[in-house]
Formats: structure tokens, C-alpha cells, sequence
């Protein structure tokens, strides 16, 4: 037997919990320290206030396990790279080189940017290399140990585990190196009198090679046979653990988080460890039916079995009690973070009882055909002699700066001091600045700025029947950028249009063509939390058939481009091969059915972003949209080595928007004629990776004028026609 861990593990606890603060103080704090308007000592002082108030309600509900280490003041990804020494060499001489990786500063880019598995939450990308010295920086975790301690609580650090941090920074082959800091790491925590550590290792529930698999075994075997180190805990989540499984349960780890909400309960016999057992869904907004956890934890083998949430918390919001506006008998039937806290509580004091639980069966649909378009030839030269474009057309992705003035109209309309029209009135002029910004800046295809708009999904949820938006329902997306995901709780239907009225009035405005800007069906869904009592194909195609009548009304009403946007396409891709190729098929035929209605000399375009896109690229060819956009410039163009059999048009993005940085028009052409040696310019459009709602307007018009400058230049260059 091992000689670890020194104490039993708790009976609950949760994988982590909501950093942000209950009202976005960590956001306001982080916004307020970049803006230059307060120190580095203050903003710290705010992330730890959100600590104590953290920590004393997670007690105070009764949870036993804490965990510490969770926060973070942009990313757990950045704080590993950091925790490790994983600070590229470009980084370390500017002024603050852990926001210089996340956000870049004026002359230097940031690192790379996409999201955390199958989640909308974004993680800063490792950068690796051969050259990579690794040394351990272990203030953080240490520190808030010692932090919690003063307040009077036992914390258990939560630290990315080294296959996965490894993994995601493409780099296995430095495992003996990184192994050594960890090492480190937990012989530190063990000198700190820490009785658990938790190594998050959500890559091992995707396929894994032989080559990994081997990894595990070789990192969880040298950590455990330190002859001092706390116990350790491997979490895995957001789905089955599979082969790795058996190759942790042969090494000398003490406790393994298995998801029950998304993985079945394993067969395999636990006998001589403790299973975290995650049967309170860490990624919905639905309380927990108490017979099927039940009846979970029961069927596990395992000598010991903790109640615990199936991932950390912090992909759903803080308290459903913040949610006055909520039909009640919606409310009852919801539970955030709080809620979710509450019922692992409850279920680790239950008797662990095996309740039979049967899950109502569902009968699927018959695959949907959706309505064909004509074959994209046909439609290109239709819209070549409509639209008549010049060569490399340039673009944006849809919105424009969400200024202070727009936020606070919102803000009035909703107390009721400014009317309907007052702030429609607002509305349309925002539109009219950004149309003649555009104009003066010389963009192709114009947008109006989307200034109506609180979300991409929120402000169609607004409108749409079956559901429901919360008033402080905020959620973590990446750094300060935090979302209200809608609550999608019955069947949808489109009242009257959404959009009509303010893509006709900014048409008016410019005889340069204006895109409708439409949220596509997958990515409604994907960043809502969608009701539990249909497949997820179902509820999408309800959502298609929405968007689709949208796309009618708007074509009828003379738009001639219409942008239905999927950045979440690669994002819901399941995790494992077997079950992705019965996805992309239906996901595919949700937006084909969405946009089907659409005639010829319509122009119909999409956008991906910061997701990986370029492992997908045969079923965004499957959209069948006239022309896609997607991110390009923040990962250093990698999307331009799988495009060559790409049949449409293509806008891979020249401009960063995450980073407050301008692009300088060299770098922008340079970036343009890397596309240019990738794809024939015909098919080559020019645009940013993403929407500009983050971005101030001065930072706006530098960058878009650069991007501007640059086509020029290229286009110079371009035969036959030269401009």
C-alpha cells in the first residue's frame, strides 16, 4: 500500500468554481489595470477578495475539499506555462510578460488563442520548443495555500496535469524535462504541509496513441513514487476516460476523477483507490435528478467514492438567486454554481443507495435532406455580375466597437429612463458612423456595426421563443470577455423578423453592399445551455429552421449578402473519432437547411474563429457557403497549409482583434501574400479574424486602415487587371 496520502480525501468537492466575481469584478478590475487607470497592486487585491469570498461560501454551503489554484487573472493554461517557465524568450523583457503573452502589446503579437476542448471557454496555447528551458515558478499555487490557510481553510491546489499541458503545446516529447518541475512542485506543496494536489487531465478523454498512453504511465508512476509529495488526485472530464483508464489505475495515483454526467460508469475495478466521482454537471444549468446520481455513485468500484461536480464550475454562473426576472417555474427547475455546490453537499450526506434510474428513450429523427442551392458556379458568376467586387474584396467580420454611450442606452432603456425610440434613434446613428467610417476607410463589403446587439446569441435568444436570458448570468470566455449564455428550455419559433429593419436601413445609407449578420444554428445552441430532453440534433434543426426564415425575409428585403456565422462548428465536435463523422453530418445539413432558401445571386458567407478549424476543413467546404471567414492571424497562418482543395471563397484573417496591437501594413501583406501562394486570388477576400465589439474605435480605423493600405499594394501587383 502507499504510504500517501496522510489524510482521507474529502467526501465532496468541486473541480473548480467561477473566478470572475459574482458581478464582474475581476473583469472591470482587469479592463481598469490594462486602461492604465490602476496598479498591478490593485488589481491584485481584487482577485483576492474574490478568493476569500470564494472560499468562505464554499464552506460556508459546507463543501469539505477546496480548491485553490483555480483562479487566475486571465487563464490556467498561461498560469501553467508560466508556473513551469515556459515564458518564450520574446516575452521576458516587456513590462508585464504575462499579459504581454495574452494580449501582445504594440510590438510584439500574443501567443496563440482557441478554445478549451469542447467548451466555449479560450486558453492561451503553449509555446514549446526545443529550446524551452523549464523551471519552476511555484508562487502562485503556493501562495494561496498559505492565503487560505490565514483565513482558516485546507486547500487542495489544482494544477494542469503534464500530459495534457504537453499536449496542448505539442510537445510530449519534453515529458522528462517538464516531470522534473512537477516533482518539484509537489515536494514543495508537501514541505507546505498540503495534503492533496489535483492535476487536471482532461486529454485523456479524447483518443489517445499508444505513444501517450505511455506517457501517462511514465509521468503518474515517477510522480508517485516520490518518497515525499501529498496525495495525488488526476481529474479527468468531459467524457470517458477509455483506454487511460486501466494505465492510471496501474500507477500509484491515490484518487481519479471519473465524469459520470458525460462518461458511463467505468467497469473496470477501482478497489484501492478513491474515485471522484463528478455526477453534478459542471457544463448545464439543470439541478440534478438525485435517483440517477444516486444510483451513479453506487455502481462505482472503488475503495473510496467522493461526490463531486463532472468538471469545474467554471463554465456556468455564480447564483440562480441573482435571476429575478426568471419565470419561477423556469427557476425551480435551474441550478449555477451555488445551486450545484449545494446538491453535491446534500448527495455526499445521502446514503449511497443504488436507485434505479432509466433514461427516457427518445426516438430519433430521419436524417434531413435540406433544400438545394445551385451548384456554386452557377451561384458565383451570378454574384460576380451582381455585386461586382473587385479583386480581393475586403471586409469585416460584423461588429464594430460597443461603445460606453451604446452600453449605457441599453442600460436606460432597461430602467426605463430613455424610451424605445430614443434609444432607436441612437441606434441608427451608430449604424451611420460605422457605415461612413467604412466608406472613408474604403472596406468592399460594408457592415452596419451591430449596434442593437448585447451578444451574437443573446440578442437572437431575445427574440426567439423557447428562451430564457438572465440579468447577471455571466460566464468566463477568456481573459476579461465573459458571455450571458441564453437558457434554451423549450421548442423554438421566430415570432417576426429580427434583423430586417436594421440591415434595410443601413443598406439605405451606402450603395456599397451590406452583409446581414445572422447567428448560424450550431452556434446558437452551442453557446446556450439547451434544454435535456431532446438530442442535441433536434433542438438545432429547431433553431435551423429559424434562421432560415431570417435569411428569406432579409434576401426579399433587398440584401444581397448575408453572413450566418458558425464559430462554433469545430467547438461541439465530439472528442472522440467514433462519434464525429454522425456530427459533422448533421451539423452540416442544420446550416445547409438554414441558408437553403437563399437564391442565386445572393451571396451567402460564414465565419469560424480561435477553434482548430483547420482539422474540419472538408465539412466547412460542406457548408456550402459562397465565402468563409476564419481566424488566421493570431496562429500565425496555419490554416493556410490545409486550403489548397478548398473550392470557395476564403478570407483567412490579416488582423488580430483580441490584442489592442495595430498591425502594421507590412505585416498585413505579408500575411495577404502568404494567402495569395496558398489559394488563386479570385477566391481570396480579405478581412479581420473576428468582430471588433472589444476593440476601441481609434484602435479600429488604425488597424483597418493598415489592412486597407495593404490590399492595395497587392492588389497593385495582381494580373491581369492590376487594381
Amino acid at each position: 500500500m502507499s504510504p500517501f496520502p496522510k489524510s482521507p480525501f474529502p467526501v465532496s468537492t468541486v473541480l473548480g468554481y467561477p473566478r470572475i466575481g459574482p458581478r464582474r469584478e475581476l473583469k472591470r478590475a482587469l479592463e481598469s489595470y490594462w486602461d492604465g487607470r490602476s496598479s498591478r497592486a490593485e488589481l491584485e487585491r481584487v482577485g483576492a477578495d474574490i478568493r476569500e469570498r470564494t472560499w468562505r461560501r464554499l464552506a460556508e454551503l459546507g463543501l469539505e475539499g477546496l480548491p485553490s489554484n483555480t483562479f487566475s487573472l486571465y487563464d490556467q493554461v498561461l498560469d501553467t506555462a508560466v508556473l513551469l517557465g515556459a515564458v518564450p524568450a520574446r516575452y521576458r523583457e516587456a513590462g508585464d510578460p504575462y499579459f504581454a503573452m495574452a494580449r501582445g502589446t504594440e510590438g510584439l503579437a500574443p501567443l496563440r488563442m482557441t478554445k478549451w476542448f469542447d467548451t466555449n471557454y479560450h486558453y492561451i496555447v503553449p509555446e514549446i520548443g526545443p529550446d524551452t528551458v523549464f523551471k519552476l515558478d511555484a508562487a502562485k499555487p503556493l501562495s494561496e495555500v498559505r492565503e487560505a490557510r490565514a483565513l482558516g481553510h485546507e486547500t487542495r491546489p489544482v494544477v494542469v496535469g503534464p500530459v495534457t499541458f504537453l499536449l496542448l503545446g505539442s510537445a510530449l516529447e519534453r515529458l522528462d524535462d517538464v516531470l522534473a518541475c512537477y516533482e518539484e512542485l509537489l515536494s514543495a506543496l508537501a514541505a507546505e504541509g498540503v495534503a492533496w494536489v489535483q492535476l487536471d487531465e482532461p486529454a485523456l478523454v479524447g483518443d489517445r496513441t499508444a505513444e501517450e498512453l505511455a506517457a501517462v504511465r511514465t509521468a503518474y508512476s515517477r510522480l508517485g513514487s516520490l518518497a515525499t509529495r501529498p496525495g495525488l488526485f488526476v481529474a479527468s472530464y468531459f467524457g470517458d476516460l477509455g483506454e487511460a483508464l486501466p494505465v492510471l489505475a496501474e500507477t500509484p495515483v491515490e484518487a481519479i476523477g471519473i465524469d459520470l454526467v458525460r462518461g458511463a460508469v467505468p467497469a473496470l475495478d477501482l478497489t484501492g483507490k478513491t474515485v471522484v466521482a463528478g455526477v453534478v454537471s459542471g457544463r448545464d444549468v439543470w439541478r440534478t435528478p438525485p435517483g440517477r446520481a444516486l444510483a451513479a455513485l453506487g455502481a462505482v468500484r472503488a475503495s473510496e467514492v467522493v461526490v463531486s461536480t463532472s468538471c469545474s464550475l467554471l463554465h456556468v454562473p455564480y447564483d440562480v438567486e441573482a435571476e429575478p426576472d426568471l419565470d419561477p417555474a423556469l427557476k425551480g427547475r435551474l441550478a449555477f454554481a451555488e445551486q450545484k455546490v449545494a446538491e453535491v453537499v446534500a448527495l455526499a450526506r445521502s446514503p449511497l443507495r443504488d436507485a434505479p434510474h432509466t433514461a427516457p428513450s427518445v426516438a430519433l429523427p430521419a436524417p434531413v435532406v435540406p433544400e438545394e442551392r445551385s451548384p456554386y458556379a452557377v451561384r458565383a458568376a451570378a454574384q460576380a455580375e451582381h455585386l461586382r467586387l473587385p479583386a480581393l474584396p475586403i471586409t469585416t467580420i460584423g461588429s464594430f466597437p460597443q461603445t460606453g454611450s451604446l452600453r449605457a442606452a441599453r442600460a436606460a432603456v432597461a430602467s426605463g429612463t430613455l424610451s424605445q425610440a430614443g434609444y432607436e434613434r441612437q441606434v441608427e446613428a451608430e449604424i451611420e458612423r460605422v457605415i461612413r467610417v467604412q466608406e472613408r476607410l474604403g472596406l468592399d463589403v460594408l457592415v452596419h456595426g451591430e449596434p442593437e446587439r448585447n451578444d451574437m446569441v443573446q440578442y437572437f435568444a431575445e427574440h426567439l421563443d423557447g428562451f430564457a436570458v438572465t440579468r447577471n448570468g455571466w460566464v468566463q470566455s477568456y481573459g476579461s470577455r465573459c458571455t450571458r449564455p441564453p437558457i434554451l428550455h423549450g421548442d423554438v419559433g421566430r415570432p417576426s423578423p429580427i434583423t430586417v429593419r436594421w440591415a434595410t436601413y443601413a443598406q439605405s445609407l451606402t450603395d456599397k453592399p451590406v452583409k446581414g449578420m445572422l447567428t448560424g444554428p450550431v452556434t446558437i445552441v452551442a453557446w446556450s445551455f439547451i434544454r435535456d430532453d431532446l438530442p442535441l440534433r433536434d433542438v438545432v434543426f429547431q433553431v435551423a429552421d429559424a434562421v432560415r426564415e431570417e435569411v428569406r425575409d432579409l434576401e426579399a428585403a433587398g440584401v444581397s449578402v448575408i453572413q450566418v456565422d458558425e464559430p462554433a462548428l469545430r467547438e461541439l465536435l465530439p472528442l472522440r473519432r467514433a462519434a464525429q463523422a454522425d456530427y459533422l453530418e448533421w451539423a452540416v445539413a442544420a446550416y445547409r437547411r438554414a441558408t437553403s432558401g437563399a437564391g442565386d445571386r445572393t451571396q451567402i458567407h460564414t465565419h469560424l474563429c480561435y477553434s482548430d478549424a483547420d482539422q474540419i476543413l472538408a465539412a466547412i467546404d460542406g457548408l456550402d457557403a459562397d465565402v468563409t471567414t476564419i481566424e488566421s492571424a493570431r496562429s500565425g497562418a496555419r490554416i493556410l497549409g490545409t486550403v489548397g482543395t478548398f473550392g470557395r471563397g476564403l478570407g483567412p484573417g490579416v488582423y488580430d482583434i483580441h490584442s489592442p496591437r495595430v498591425p502594421a501594413t507590412a505585416e498585413v501583406e505579408d500575411l495577404l501574400r502568404r494567402t495569395l501562394s496558398a489559394l488563386p486570388a479570385e477566391q481570396v477576400w480579405v478581412n479581420p479574424d473576428c468582430g471588433l465589439k472589444t476593440r476601441t474605435y481609434e484602435e479600429v480605423e488604425a488597424s483597418l486602415a493598415n489592412v486597407v493600405a495593404a490590399t492595395r499594394r497587392v492588389r497593385a501587383d495582381l494580373e491581369p487587371s492590376g487594381a
